[in-house]
């Protein structure tokens, strides 16, 4: 009898196993799926006695999680959400002990690999990164995505995580990457809550993934209720299956295979899961799994009790389908195992689970215990008969089971109110606080990008090199010669998009080149700019290098979530244990109307940190970003300027391989008596008005950021303060938006405060969006006129005797 240790689920083959052997694999199914359910029960007492601080757990879906295990293969990639901890340690993915580490947010990667105590409980992901940040062999692996809380968000990253199957399958170009794909076999899992079946998101990607056809299963574990809110208020028929039939494959059309199953039902669950992945597998077809009649004993989480919103009758049937009783008689009445033998088993696994815990809860409190002793030891001598220090010292002492942050505010309150102590002992203190900071930056905030050996900042800057004859085109046709080198050079580049593909994008950056590459490369999307961005982070995750096109930057907010909740936070939300280089492409700035001159990119810079955010001024500058980024391994966002694409520029002769790098301001005209920062389409404006400004005796130094994420680096921007005092940040955005970001980067990040003569000031668009029409631009986004005044101004309070005022 198989009763301890973490061993994974096999599949069942009765036709080559023996009674033992089958034996011996439903026993372990149950073990695995018992101690999963005593870590949800234990899990909850940890966190109602103030162990941990909140709690969500899988129990309840213990059964059709082995099942699904069952057909999960090494290779195969999961995007789930925070109920799938038994497929989690029936896979191998996690441990119970790695459980609880998270659950008590222990920050030692080790301990919690999947997130470095970063994440809630119940949010699993697989390391695919070595310590340097490269990419480890995903084919001998069984690959989980990390998890993020926002429920629904998960199936974005999904479609991207099965396409990759697709592209490794069919674009032979792909055979070289043997560390990412056996000839595309892979399958991507994915699970959701029957209510949040009912979010637009899943929709989207329910109806990317029929389109483009691709080795997708989504189970749908199915309690019947969204937190209180049952299945009545959740969804049409109350039964995401049955409204989901008009996606089911009909002989010689596209579509699903669509399963139901009994979440209580062991051998039914089993087979249906070999059967659907096995299609998935081989024909390259998503499937749905709907498991239905699953229970939830002990609620939604730890914040509230589901005796409030289920009445008597509902609880008993809970009771009594509950799927590992149900297992559990089973294997009785089919005399698989006695009740003597499960009941040993089930002792055995209690045992286990409640000493995995106890081992867990010490090891994230040692260090702590470790530093606590310290700074009790340090305020003690400190002390030296203080009464106010030595209070402290004894409330650390006679706190049970400290946490980090008691024994740090405790370090730092002796260390505020002994600054008139100069002794030894206070500086001990102080070092041991200052020689920690390092050590809790690192736990706490540390890898918000990967920072590998292909980090961009260790990109070769090569400068753009032009020939005698070199041609002025289009700024579009630089960023076309720049995609088809790149494309030319590096297989695992492609590109998609609302009209991306044939038209080769709505102001022909990529005329041609489907054609040139072929269709699995350059691609044409339907209108689902969530799913579009999730296609790029799944394709990322898997070793590709999407450049995944939002037409505009103002829809940009409809695939907002997926970029903020996933893409830029997998780095830091993996401690690098995970990378996804995704190119988002975008346009904007300076068109007209509500709907098509957005410039919100304070909005982007509070959303995408982890994210780099590049906003070139031409087409060249873009270029050059390009080249960096499709040459480095971060995820970035470029905006292009809308109003550019047919523009002159030079053609570079080394236009797919001068680099810019991110983070390098550049001084676009040096002057003396202003300093102006702007960046994209606006910056244009600002070079016209500086050449009226020069007639008025105004020498204007102006400065391109070139990326917002990072920003300037190099700190030009406080060099040049130094020499004109005087600053004016120039933007479309609101008034408060990208301008207030730049203006406390310059004063506060590069203490340019301290060289300003005269008050600073920014110069934005109004607070609403810009209304159609060249007149509606005009007057609600600064124009040459307004940048010309606000300088004249700021220069005329300086100076009125030599620069009167204009009004």
């Amino acid at each position: 009898m198989i009763v301890t240790g973490n061993l994974i689920t096999n599949q069942i083959d009765t036709s080559e196993l023996s009674f033992d052997d089958f034996k011996k694999i439903v026993l372990n199914d149950y073990r695995i799926a018992f101690e999963s359910r005593q870590a949800s029960l234990l899990g909850r007492k940890e966190v109602l006695t103030g162990k941990a601080k909140f709690g969500i757990f899988g129990d309840g879906k213990e059964v059709p999680q082995i099942a699904m295990a069952k057909a999960f293969k090494a290779g195969d990639w999961r995007s789930g959400y925070y109920r799938d901890q038994t497929f989690a340690f029936a896979a191998g993915i996690s441990t119970i002990k790695e459980f609880f580490a998270q659950l008590y947010a222990n920050p030692d990667v080790e301990a919690d690999p999947a997130s470095a105590g970063r994440q809630m409980n119940c949010h699993f992901a697989t390391r695919s990164l070595n310590e340097d940040g490269s990419w480890k062999d995903l084919t001998a692996m069984k690959n989980c995505s990390s998890d993020i809380s926002p429920t629904g968000g998960q199936m974005a990253r999904l479609v991207g995580l099965a396409y990759a199957s697709k592209l490794f399958r069919e674009n032979k170009e792909l055979n070289y990457l043997k560390n990412f794909s056996v000839n595309g076999n892979e399958v991507a899992f994915g699970t959701i809550g029957n209510a949040s079946t009912s979010e637009g998101i899943f929709f989207e990607s329910i109806n990317a993934a029929g389109v483009l056809q691709v080795p997708m299963a989504v189970s749908v574990w199915d309690d019947g209720y969204g937190i209180s809110v049952p299945a009545k208020y959740q969804t049409t028929k109350e039964n995401i299956s049955e409204i989901l039939k008009g996606f089911q494959r009909e002989e010689g059309t596209n579509g699903y295979e669509i399963f139901r199953v009994k979440g209580w039902d062991y051998p039914a669950l089993c087979e249906t899961y070999q059967k659907a992945i096995d299609i998935c597998r081989t024909e390259h077809v998503p499937v749905l799994i709907h498991v239905t009649e699953l229970t939830q004993p002990q609620g939604h989480s730890t914040s509230g009790s589901h005796e409030r919103y289920k009445d008597k009758d509902r609880l008993e049937w809970e009771r009594e389908h509950d799927c590992i009783l149900k297992m559990r008689n089973w294997m009785i009445e089919s005399a698989v195992a006695t009740d003597e033998e499960i009941t040993e088993l089930e002792e055995t696994a209690k045992k286990f689970v409640k000493d995995t815990q106890k081992e867990a809860w010490n090891e994230f409190l040692d260090i702590i215990r470790q530093e606590q002793a310290e700074v009790i030891k340090l305020i003690n001598n400190l002390a030296n008969g203080n009464h106010v220090l030595t209070k402290i010292a004894s409330q650390l002492a006679a706190t049970p089971d400290a946490l980090r942050r008691d024994v740090v505010a405790a370090a730092r309150k002796a260390i505020r109110l002994s600054l008139n102590m100069d002794n030894a002992d206070r500086k001990a203190l102080v070092k041991w606080y200052t020689d920690h900071v390092d050590v809790f930056e690192e736990a706490y905030s540390s890898k918000l990008h990967t920072e590998s050996l292909e980090k961009p900042e260790d990109v070769a800057v090569v400068p753009a090199v032009y020939g005698e004859n070199a041609k002025m085109i289009d700024g579009r046709e630089v960023l076309n010669a720049c995609f088809d080198t790149n494309f030319a050079r590096d297989p695992r580049l492609l590109a998609f998009g609302e009209d991306l593909g044939h038209i080769g994008d709505v102001n022909q950056g990529f005329a041609g080149l489907q054609a040139k590459y072929g269709e699995l490369r350059v691609s044409d999307t339907g209108i689902r700019e969530m799913t579009i961005a999730g296609q790029g982070i799944g394709l990322a995750l898997r070793g590709l290098r999407p450049i995944a096109e939002i037409q505009y930057l103002d829809y940009l907010l409809y695939a907002l979530n997926v970029l903020s909740d996933d893409l830029a936070t997998v780095s830091y939300r993996t401690k690098a244990g995970q990378k996804a280089p995704v190119i988002i492409r975008t346009r904007g700035h300076r068109l007209e109307g509500i709907w098509h001159s957005g410039s919100p990119m304070g909005m982007i810079l509070s959303s995408l940190r982890g994210m780099h955010v590049c906003v070139p001024r031409n087409m060249t500058q873009a270029a050059g970003m390009y080249n960096t980024l499709f040459r480095s391994d971060e995820p970035a966002l470029v905006v292009e300027c809308l109003n550019g694409y047919r523009l002159k520029e030079k053609l570079p002769d080394n236009v797919g391989e001068f680099t810019i790098p991110l983070g390098k301001a550049e001084i676009v005209k040096s002057g003396t008596d202003i300093t102006v920062i702007s960046y994209g389409s606006t910056l244009r404006l600002v070079q016209e008005a500086a050449e009226e400004l020069e007639q008025l005796g105004i020498s204007v130094e102006i400065i391109d950021p070139q990326t917002l994420l990072p920003f300037d680096t190099e700190h030009l921007s406080v060099k040049s303060l130094q020499k004109t005092n005087k600053l004016l940040i120039v933007d479309e955005d609101v008034p408060g938006g990208a301008s207030a970001f730049i203006l406390q980067q310059v004063l506060e990040v590069q203490k340019g405060y301290y060289y300003l003569d005269a008050q600073p000031k920014t110069l934005a668009a109004k607070a609403h969006r810009p209304p159609y029409g060249s007149d509606g631009d005009y007057f609600t986004k600064p124009s040459v006129d307004d940048i010309i005044e606000a300088v004249y101004a700021m220069i005329s309070d300086s100076n009125p005797s030599k620069y009167p005022n204009l009004f």
